[in-house]
């Protein structure tokens, strides 16, 4: 009969030792979850129309991603882009990275006075105007996010497009108001559930009802002559739209898009990393080591 004393020892020195300090051998693949920085807000004039919403970070996950032990692999987590100012887009989100994998920035919301939102891992929602109900797409391959909406052409008031996000379109905007960003997706990794990349809500005429912004971070557009919402950090939510003022008010920003995040886990029975930068955040729980960046860094295997 076999003998399985080498299996047993090896079990009993994992169990001693605890999965916090093992030393085994170390993980040739790992799951990653990379969000990129989400888009700016548009901003808005003086006219009576509403700015479209800031497009989400590129939202990219996956397993069995495969890692070699003792070289560096680079993370990069990609910042925020600004809403746009008076008559400008807003300004698109950075790329993150880990390794090969890149989640491209989101796309910054249009302006009144220029159309369109730009193109990005999600795509910005369209300026509210009679010329420029456009919507938008996102040029990543693979796909990494949903598109803008369109702007409104059906009133003499206008709502901007909402952002689009990871799993839904931005909503289009209409007479009445901005509108919704689009929902982001969720994610388990780091060991409960969070919804991320949500697009920034479409502005509004002033006082009129500006777009929400989507589950994953997505700023809220703005109904009065104020900023819209900033996307939230970390979460690759893009920024909400501002509002237009009829009485030729001062024109305000769109808000800011939110900061992306790189995580990375394997299984506990796989030794720690040999060294990292970045101070990323580790954990063991639920029989995994989780790696969580929030800054650019690295970690060697």
């Amino acid at each position: 009969m076999p003998s399985y004393s080498g299996v047993w020892t090896l079990t009993a020195q994992y169990q001693a030792k605890g999965a916090d300090n093992w030393t085994g051998p170390p993980p040739t693949t790992v799951e990653y979850l990379v969000v990129a920085g989400a888009a700016g807000g548009g901003g808005a004039g003086s006219s009576d129309s509403g700015s479209g919403g800031g497009g989400a970070g590129g939202f990219r996950t996956a397993s069995g991603f495969a890692v070699s032990p003792g070289s560096a692999i680079t993370v990069t987590v990609g910042g925020g882009g600004a809403g746009g100012g008076q008559g400008t887009k807003g300004t698109n989100g950075s790329d993150s990275v880990f390794d090969s994998i890149t989640s491209t920035g989101g796309g910054g919301g249009g302006s009144v006075g220029t159309g369109p939102g730009a193109n990005g891992g999600s795509g910005g929602g369209a300026s509210a105007s009679t010329s420029r109900g456009l919507g938008n797409t996102p040029s990543t391959s693979p796909s990494q996010g949903s598109n803008g909406g369109t702007g409104s052409t059906s009133s003499t008031r206008y709502g901007g497009g909402g952002g689009g996000g990871a799993s839904a379109v931005g909503a289009n905007g209409s007479g009445s108001g901005g509108g919704n960003g689009g929902a982001g997706t969720a994610s388990s990794i780091t060991g409960s559930s969070v919804t991320y990349a949500g697009g920034g809500g479409g502005g509004s005429y002033d006082g009129g009802t500006a777009g929400t912004g989507g589950a994953g971070g997505g700023g809220a557009g703005s109904s009065t002559n104020t900023t819209g919402t900033n996307g939230t950090a970390n979460l690759g939510g893009g920024g909400g739209g501002t509002a237009g003022k009829a009485s030729g008010g001062s024109a305000v920003s769109g808000g800011n898009g939110g900061s992306g995040i790189v995580v990375i886990r394997y299984a506990d029975t796989f030794t720690a990393a040999s060294a990292t930068t970045g101070s990323p955040t580790v954990t063991v729980s639920g029989g995994y080591r989780i790696y969580q960046w929030t800054s650019s860094g690295s970690i060697t295997f």
